[in-house]
């Protein structure tokens, strides 16, 4: 199954404007990922102090930075090619909120954590861009945030990576049976086997055999990639929280 989505503008946190792929009306998560949100935020926006649970979160850093504090006693800055990582289990409560005089761009990705898992105590990470290994490749390369390679470890075992691939240039991508993956957008254009893809839009393909891809750039162009096994349990999803 592959599905074709456009990210839909949504306001959040203290009137942040992020493209949303899920969850929305037509899409409410893509199992394990239950929240996938494309931010830019201004430098009088953000979002303050606020609680979640049952669920692993990665902000990972476009461009500008974003500064991370917790009742754990967390506090934290990271920019352009770092992330930031918690895990909620039973609980935490954090602000996000943008540091420096330019916006602050990236995506936030929820990962669900196993009915198993709800309970466990939460817990921070973070990695700066010189802590996630770089792959280049004949025509680009790929930052891993989450796979091989790097230093960010979930509970849940995904790959996650962002690709910056040049004008005419190619990727060949397998995606390995039984796994659900997002292939997003970021800047330029795509083909991805049949269908062409601009910013802000999607695949998302629940993989029941091996896949390859080949992807071509018409233009210089980035795009994030993700992958991982359901859980294949209920979610129930409401709000800042993942039961």
């Amino acid at each position: 199954m592959i599905i074709k989505i456009n990210a839909q503008e949504t306001f959040e946190g203290d009137g942040v404007v992020v493209n949303r792929l899920f969850p929305v009306a037509q899409q409410r998560n893509f199992d394990p990922f239950v929240l996938w949100d494309h931010f830019n935020i201004a430098t009088d926006q953000g979002f303050p102090d606020h609680p979640h649970r049952g669920f692993e979160a990665i902000t990972y850093m476009l461009d500008g930075g974003m500064h991370h504090q917790d009742d754990l006693g967390n506090d934290s800055f990271v920019s352009k090619g770092g992330a930031q990582v918690f895990c909620a289990g039973r609980g935490i409560v954090h602000s996000e909120m943008p540091s420096g005089k330019s916006p602050s761009v990236g995506i936030q990705l929820w990962v669900n954590l196993p009915k198993k898992l709800k309970k466990i105590d939460p817990s921070y990470q973070e990695a700066l861009a010189k802590d996630l290994p770089v792959t280049t490749f004949q025509s680009g390369s790929y930052r891993t945030i989450v796979g091989a390679g790097s230093m960010i470890k979930l509970q849940t075992s995904i790959t996650y990576q962002h690709f910056h691939l040049a004008k005419n240039g190619y990727y060949q991508l397998s995606i390995d049976q039984s796994l659900y993956a997002v292939i997003y957008i970021l800047q330029g254009s795509l083909v991805v086997g049949e269908h062409q893809l601009d910013a802000t839009q999607a695949l998302l393909i629940n993989s029941k055999k091996q896949q390859d891809f080949l992807i071509e750039a018409r233009v210089d162009s980035e795009f994030m990639f993700c992958s991982g096994e359901p859980h294949q349990e209920p979610i129930y999803q409401h709000g800042p929280y993942i039961d």
